[in-house]
């Protein structure tokens, strides 16, 4: 039995990778992420890259490798305890019977922290969600109206979550700003309203800043 190593990226550009998280993936044996997380590393022993359909199948493969010797690294966008891959690879090495004093988690760089950074928002006064991959925002409704600024990652488009607030008697006029694709060339940052944010589009990868 070896050692896995979860990995934090950071939001997307090699810009924010850690110094540990480099060295960590360079001395290796396996690495396992998303085709985007792994090409963010130049020195690489060995690969198997997931996607959205096969991850806890590969998750499940990782494990039995760090089982049966090999030294692990598992990347997770951002950092691996939120929203990340941290909870479903300790619920796998249980499984397995893998002792969890055997992985180290590498902390990253949030995109709620970046989304906050580039908003001048000092975070630890703020309501952070995360609703990614959960059906239910229901969540956000009771801090919503608590006086703080709310950070959120979306469950799905953002504008079905600005519809969601809509519906439930959330001003039409507050202020929001989305930021999409955060440290990526491409990067946008839009000021609106909740009315407004309702009616754009945006990709998949954003952070909804609620005033």
């Amino acid at each position: 039995m070896n050692k896995i190593y979860i990995v934090g990226i950071g939001p997307g550009s090699s810009d924010y990778l850690t110094k540990k998280a480099i060295e960590t993936v360079k001395n290796s044996d396996i690495t396992v992420g998303s085709e985007r997380a792994i090409k963010l590393f130049d020195e690489i022993q060995e690969k198997i890259s997931f996607n959205v359909k096969d991850l806890v199948e590969k998750l499940e493969e990782a494990v039995e490798l760090a089982i049966n010797g090999s030294t692990v690294s598992i990347l997770s966008t951002g950092d691996p305890g939120f929203s990340g891959v941290l909870k479903t690879v300790l619920r796998i090495a249980d499984e397995k019977g893998f002792n969890k004093e055997n992985i180290e988690v590498i902390p990253g760089i949030s995109s709620l922290q970046l989304a906050a950074a580039k908003n001048h928002i000092q975070w630890d006064m703020a309501n952070v969600m995360t609703f990614h991959g959960r059906e239910n925002i229901e969540d956000i409704l009771p801090v919503i109206n608590n006086g703080k600024t709310t950070i959120a990652l979306p469950s799905r488009k953002v504008k079905d979550m600005a519809q969601f607030l809509l519906d439930n008697n959330v001003n039409p006029n507050r202020k929001v700003t989305v930021c999409e694709r955060l440290s990526y060339d491409n990067e946008k940052i839009v000021h609106s309203t909740l009315k407004e944010i309702a009616n754009s589009e945006f990709t998949y990868m954003c952070i909804m800043i609620i005033y």
